[in-house]
């Protein structure tokens, strides 16, 4: 939360509205880039989204690159963090079943109304120049995913967590694209693969998934 220092009111408003904003152009960039990506959606479709002035947006964020900045730094708080760690640590209490977990909360997700797919995936195909800001924050956020990854593999006893978290990742991003081309089981498939892995690695999990075809 913004400290609130004294000013004077003209100035404390003015202060009030450009933070509103701000916020509302995220959350509109959020909604439209989510659904339809970041190139497919212009700077005027966000305007009329959050119903701000276009001088407003870029005060806020004078180019697009930024907004995809702040959308993506958004995106990580309330997918990686907010939804991803926290679920998975509530479904499980072992390090192997929070990294299982994620295929069923994959699977939920998957088959909800707004499933829209992985955005870091995405703006990572859609902004080809490696030097682009835009394109390394995407990698950052995957790798953040693997963070998280390989912290689980290492509790579970895994003696290389990061090429593990590499592993667990690719099976991530496949169940994530085939979801996408419309295959709701991915989540099982990958999990059944994820189960062989983990026994390869010599952790016990429970008796192999059933085949889902």
């Amino acid at each position: 939360m913004a400290r609130i220092v004294e000013t004077p009111e003209s100035e404390r408003t003015t202060k009030v509205v450009r933070a509103t904003g701000r916020e509302r152009a995220i959350q509109a960039a959020y909604e439209l880039f989510s659904r339809d990506g970041t190139r497919a959606v212009g700077i005027e479709a966000v305007i009329a989204r959050a119903n701000i002035a276009k001088m407003t947006l870029y005060r806020n964020f004078p180019s697009k690159d930024g907004l995809i900045l702040a959308f993506l730094d958004r995106r990580e708080q309330l997918w990686t963090q907010d939804w991803l760690l926290t679920e998975t640590s509530r479904m499980a209490d072992t390090p192997q079943g929070r990294l299982l977990a994620i295929f069923d909360l994959f699977g939920d997700w998957f088959r909800s109304p707004d499933f829209e797919g992985c955005a870091f995936i995405r703006v990572l195909l859609e902004i080809t120049d490696p030097a682009s800001d835009v394109r390394q924050a995407s990698v950052r956020s995957l790798a953040n995913v693997r963070v998280y990854l390989a912290d689980l593999a290492a509790a579970a006893g895994i003696a290389d967590p990061d090429s593990f978290a590499r592993q667990w990742h690719i099976l991530l991003k496949g169940a994530i694209i085939s979801g996408q081309e419309g295959d709701l089981q991915a989540p099982a498939r990958a999990k059944e693969m994820g189960e062989l892995l983990l026994r390869h690695h010599g952790i016990a999990v429970g008796p192999v998934s059933s085949g889902t075809g």
